[in-house]
């Protein structure tokens, strides 16, 4: 038996499962919003063409608007200044969009305060337990975050100070980026950096960091309860936009069982 036929019957038998990571896209699924006089992004909207009528009887299409960054989606290093002259997200190596993915849990730290930064030590600790990152793969920083994915409000937990999410120490950004043997890092938040980010040193360090490294990102996972700490595989699937800086994407992980 091939590989493949071996992958295929172990999905259809249960051994592997096929969890989906991904956030649906909808008017109402959550996006980042920037203060004043910063551009927002779109929220995902469907237009209709026609549906079995007089635009097109025997068929129903819509166009779909929508920005890059919106729901779950894929930060390419050209996404920040850090990265201005890295791949835009068309240029996405085939090794980063299928490849090893661990995951990092740090839910009842966040469940005692919102604003919790993952640092160096967590995840050394998380290697003395499990094993190194895995080399080009992925780590996937579980928070319980997605809890709160159909509810905006909720999501973006914000006040007269602004956001409070969870994220990553700037110190951690840097060594996830430069000494990390990572293609990239993913989260359950709107983006990859703290709610609080604006006022790091550097400002929003997983971006700066991660992209300067020539690093990648995904946001707004949802699933992550369903991955063990070691062992699964990440298939992202961003649209090919030609100089884009990022894309929705439908992010699956095979699990064996």
């Amino acid at each position: 038996m091939s590989v493949l036929s071996a992958v295929l019957d172990a999905a259809r038998s249960g051994a592997v499962e096929v969890v989906d990571l991904t956030t649906p896209l909808q008017s109402s699924t959550p996006i980042l919003e920037l203060p004043p006089p910063f551009a927002n992004t779109s929220r995902f909207r469907l237009e209709e063409l026609s549906r079995y009528d007089d635009r097109g009887p025997a068929w129903y299409w819509n166009d779909i608007h929508t920005g890059e960054h919106t729901g779950t989606h894929l930060d390419a290093p050209v996404h920040w200044v850090s990265g201005k002259d890295g791949l835009d997200v068309s240029q996405a190596p085939l090794s980063t969009l299928v490849a090893p993915a661990v995951v990092i849990d740090m839910t009842a730290e966040v469940e005692k305060d919102a604003d919790f930064l993952l640092q160096i030590d967590h995840v050394t600790a998380w290697e003395a337990e499990h094993g190194p990152l895995p080399d080009g793969g992925w780590l996937l920083y579980r928070t319980g975050w997605s809890s709160r994915g159909e509810d905006a409000v909720a999501f973006a937990n914000a006040d007269e100070n602004g956001p409070h999410t969870p994220g990553v120490a700037p110190e951690c950004a840097r060594w996830l980026a430069q000494e990390s043997p990572i293609t990239g890092f993913g989260t359950e938040t709107v983006g990859t950096d703290a709610g609080a980010a604006h006022g790091f040193d550097p400002p929003f360090a997983c971006h700066n960091h991660l992209m300067g490294a020539n690093k990648w990102g995904l946001t707004s996972l949802r699933n992550l309860d369903a991955l063990p700490p070691t062992g699964a595989m990440i298939i992202v699937s961003p649209l090919p936009i030609v100089g884009g800086s990022g894309s929705p994407a439908r992010v699956l992980a095979l699990v064996e069982r």
